[in-house]
């Protein structure tokens, strides 16, 4: 299945639950559908700081384009239920088509199956075409997300979980 989103008049992020137990989405809608997928908390992160990379580097090789603010409203940028995700991303790419002057964010499906043997044709892909504002927008907002979560350990730079945090750096033994 392949599925293209051209142009994208919504693209969002959100999680959902607890922290320590939330599932992060991406989803995205055109005129005639909404397509929803899971993406990881990592995933999303990298793929924030990818696409800031991404606009500095075509601002880099093409000077005269405008650049994004990266304004937004978290609100906006919150997904729509119905939530239902039709797979969890994989592999994820962008690419630059100048006489558009838009963006299309690929994602990938991933293959669970440790054993299993899958051809392109198998693999479930989505197509994102959105401007170039309104993807630095959803990678301001998807860093702010990851941001969100469980508290950093200032000694260990693991999240602390709410129930309790077991910090291997505080363990009882002290250092002379």
């Amino acid at each position: 299945m392949e599925i293209t989103l051209n142009p994208c008049i919504t693209f969002k992020a959100d999680a959902i639950g607890k922290p320590g137990q939330r599932v992060f989405y991406l989803q995205a809608t055109s005129v005639e559908k909404t397509v929803t997928l899971i993406i990881e908390k990592i995933q999303l992160q990298s793929l924030s700081i990818a696409i800031i990379k991404f606009l500095d580097d075509l601002h880099k090789q093409y000077p005269d384009l405008i650049v994004p603010s990266g304004k937004y409203s978290e609100t906006d940028l919150k997904i729509s239920p119905p939530v239902d995700p039709i797979f969890r991303i994989g592999e994820i790419s962008l690419a630059f088509n100048f006489e558009l002057d838009m963006i299309c964010l690929t994602a990938k499906e991933i293959i669970m199956e440790s054993n299993a043997v899958t051809t392109d044709d198998e693999i479930n892909i989505v197509n994102f075409w959105s401007n170039r504002e309104q993807l630095k927008s959803l990678a301001y907002w998807g860093l702010d997300l990851v941001q969100r979560g469980r508290p950093i350990c200032p000694l260990c730079q693991n999240p602390i979980d709410p129930s309790g945090h077991f910090c291997p750096k505080k363990n009882g033994h002290n250092k002379h």
